[in-house]
């Protein structure tokens, strides 16, 4: 008989578990609630199509496919080893699978917008909580099946939107009174017009993907996989050379005297002429510039940093990026996104801006696990166990039970007869804070008696007054 377990890189979540999980769920739901945002769902697999070719090269191999139906069939074990193989050479076959398991919520959202977008009011403002499936290598705060939620605004240019998404953050976060993190922002205009400059517009994402893993794998690392992609060594030169000054590594003339994000934009504004020459350059710095001090008058002592190492190296990023890092924690992002000027014209609806984030729900957990940041309310379930002592007891104890219920305090009655010490036992394992028992005196006197387990203190009260405690919520 094998032995029980469930795929690497996924997790089961137990009752506290559950409870910490809905606390983030629930205060994010919130925050985009009162950001005037609209729930969405869409379904867990999408076709192949939809996906492919909207993450990068990396991102497409992460996709997990689904086998087609009927490959089982004697007649098409042939066809079906010649389409694997295809699949082996990074092909993708439709006669072997044309559906997958969704790797984020961004594309399936674009797509519903392409197909809705004759019914749906612009701006359109969404929020979307589900699970999302990548083959990845599993490994701290990095899942196989992992929730993400987003909230996403299309249809509108407007940088007050970005701004926004800011202070959505910021807002979230504060209500988790997770303090201990670093807001990062970008413009991937920026980004594009350095590619320009150096002479390799087309090499646009594989750029982008190396200088994003700037964390993970420092500047030798990035050196070596632009070199891998083709890139030039003046190339990697002028753009290594290009973040390592951006960074402030490098001082030019007169940047000693201005610090922070001002020397950054200072940095950008008097960059070589190459760079200065691109208009898409300087329409990044612009809109750079408005989203950090548009986020900065409204929160003079946040901890945004402009980082012109992060790239967020998905092809449908257009302009603001943004990047959430937990401080003081060996931890990935937990929260990220950007503005993304044309994501439904990759389904054929052109011209629909958008803009969107998403957090990091499964790492958030882990961080705020880490610093004991879950309140300590959110752990109890049933509030009262009705001790069973009898039949007639049990019975009495139903109907009192039913009578809490209808008074929202959660209740349950113990399953059997049986000894004080094992009903104790029970409430105690299960963290129930208050017992009520009813024996055959208080059957008489229409009485019970409600005990306090933390303190082990304990009252009689008539049993037709027992619905009006309305201590027994708290």
């Amino acid at each position: 008989m094998p032995k029980p377990s469930i795929p690497q890189g996924t997790r089961d979540f137990g009752a506290d578990v559950v409870r910490k999980r809905n606390y983030i769920f629930n205060t994010i739901r919130e925050v985009f609630e009162l950001y005037g945002f609209q729930p969405l769902e869409t379904p867990a697999m999408e076709n192949l199509e939809t996906l492919t070719g909207k993450y990068g090269e990396e991102g497409d191999k992460l996709i997990f496919k689904i086998l087609n139906n009927g490959l089982d069939n004697p007649a098409k074990h042939e066809k079906a080893k010649e389409d694997f193989e295809k699949i082996l050479q990074g092909k993708n076959v439709t006669g072997i699978t044309e559906r997958a398991l969704r790797y984020d919520l961004t594309i399936p959202f674009a797509r519903y917008v392409a197909m809705n977008h004759g019914q749906l009011t612009f701006p359109y403002k969404r929020y979307q909580m589900q699970p999302v499936w990548r083959a990845d290598r599993p490994q701290k705060g990095r899942y196989r099946e992992f929730y993400q939620c987003d909230a996403d605004l299309v249809g509108s240019n407007s940088l007050v939107s970005d701004v926004e998404f800011l202070q959505i953050y910021s807002t979230v976060f504060e209500k988790l009174k997770l303090t201990g993190y670093e807001l990062r922002i970008n413009n991937r205009k920026i980004l594009a017009g350095v590619a320009e400059a150096i002479g390799a517009p087309d090499k646009m994402i594989e750029m982008t993907i190396a200088i994003d893993k700037f964390d993970k794998i420092g500047m030798p690392g990035i050196k070596k996989e632009l070199n891998d992609k083709g890139f030039s060594e003046k190339q990697i030169y002028d753009l290594t050379d290009f973040i390592f000054a951006a960074e402030g590594k490098i001082m030019n003339a007169g940047a000693n005297l201005i610090d922070g994000e001002n020397f950054t934009l200072h940095f950008l504004k008097v960059a070589a002429p190459q760079y200065l020459s691109s208009e898409i350059y300087k329409e990044g710095i612009d809109e750079l510039e408005k989203v950090y001090y548009g986020f900065k008058t409204i929160n003079p002592n946040s901890n945004i940093k402009i980082d012109l190492t992060l790239a967020r190296g998905l092809n449908y990023y257009t302009g603001t990026i943004i990047e959430v890092k937990p401080m003081n924690i060996q931890m990935g992002s937990i929260g990220g996104g950007g503005r993304y000027d044309d994501l439904t014209g990759l389904f054929g609806v052109p011209n629909i801006p958008g803009v969107g984030i998403s957090f990091g729900v499964d790492r958030i957990y882990d961080v705020m696990e880490e610093l004991k940041l879950f309140p300590e309310t959110i752990y109890v379930g049933t509030r009262v166990l009705f001790f069973n002592l009898g039949e007639e007891e049990s019975k009495t104890a139903f109907q009192l039970m039913q009578q809490l219920r209808n008074n929202n305090i959660a209740c349950e009655l113990y399953h059997e007869t049986a000894k004080f010490d094992k009903q104790f036992k029970y409430a105690d394992k299960k963290n129930i804070p208050y017992a009520i028992i009813i024996g055959n005196k208080e059957l008489e006197e229409k009485t019970c008696n409600i005990k306090n387990l933390k303190t082990g203190t304990q009252i009689s009260v008539l049993q037709e007054k027992l619905h009006e405690i309305d201590w027994l919520k708290s």
